[in-house]
């Protein structure tokens, strides 16, 4: 059975948004970012999603981001664009404007604050699908407030141009519960950057992680090593991985992700205030656990 679903496989990164105070981008070191990545062994990018800080991002920010990720892409990789917003005209906006700028999919979180019934979120992808015209990954994430059931996801698979989801959580058995779904013509992408593995094991057709931004290679040696069925190598490299993922964890992830990216000469400026900036101790505290793991020598 052709799985025409399954456009997306490998590892691709949440992007960390590279911007300043005002919402501007910093788009050389976004431009440069994308190319380390992608020499390191990303397949793509997620855009604009919860690494991506779009949901507290003005649109207009969010737009200049992906026309700067598609210029750059040149059709060489894979773009998905979260356009998830509290509000479905903006959503729609920013759905219209991924299938205009011609990225290869759009993604969103369900509606959030307000309580919806699956009906009210159904008609929300519906609406879209319609305007973007692109294939569209629903996002299952515990901070949208919706759990995203096997029963919804098969509901919402008759929706023209739905392929499947990013699978953000845990429960491995759910996940490849809904894997299965019409003949596993389903794409489904693992969320968890410390349970890659896990993901990949139970049927996930490849991950998108937010720690990416700072360890691609050993992110790209999970995945490379688990199809070419070395698990022992897949399994050490992942182990290696949630050291570093326990410290940013400890710390605050994007915060930490970012700072990693300024150390390293990627202008990526802070999370959008009121999000959490590290204190001149934190800074110098996280900085120091992070050469006491050798980052620089054994990371990258």
């Amino acid at each position: 059975m052709e799985h025409k679903n399954v456009k997306f496989t490998g590892v691709m990164s949440a992007l960390v948004s590279c911007i300043d105070d005002e919402g501007n981008v910093f788009e050389d070191s976004m431009r440069r970012l994308m190319r380390w990545q992608l020499d390191a062994g990303m397949k793509g990018f997620y855009l604009t999603g919860g690494t991506g800080e779009g949901p507290v991002l003005q649109k207009e920010t969010r737009k200049r981001i992906v026309e700067i990720a598609k210029d750059e892409a040149k059709n060489q990789c894979r773009l998905i664009v979260h356009v998830g917003a509290i509000d479905l005209k903006t959503a729609v906006e920013l759905a219209r404007h991924a299938g205009a700028v011609g990225v290869d999919a759009i993604s969103s979180v369900p509606p959030f604050f307000f309580r919806y019934g699956e009906p009210q979120i159904k008609d929300y992808y519906q609406a879209l699908s319609d305007v973007s015209g692109l294939p569209i990954l629903m996002y299952a994430s515990p901070l949208a407030g919706v759990n995203i059931t096997k029963d919804m996801v098969d509901h919402f698979m008759d929706i023209p141009n739905m392929i499947g989801l990013k699978w953000t959580s845990y429960d491995y058995y759910a996940m490849h519960s809904i894997k299965e779904l019409r003949g596993g013509n389903i794409n489904v992408i693992n969320g968890p950057d410390e349970t890659l593995l896990c993901g990949l094991s139970m049927g996930a057709d490849g991950g998108i992680g937010a720690t990416y931004n700072v360890m691609p290679k050993l992110f790209a040696q999970i995945y490379d090593s688990f199809k070419a069925g070395d698990m022992e190598t897949a399994q050490q490299a992942q182990f290696k991985a949630n050291k570093l993922i326990e410290l940013l964890i400890k710390y605050g992830v994007v915060c930490g992700i970012k700072d990693i990216l300024n150390m390293l000469g990627f202008q990526s400026g802070y999370q959008v205030y009121p999000q959490k900036r590290f204190t001149d101790d934190e800074q110098a505290a996280f900085r120091a656990e992070l050469k006491k793991l050798r980052y620089e020598d054994e990371y990258l």
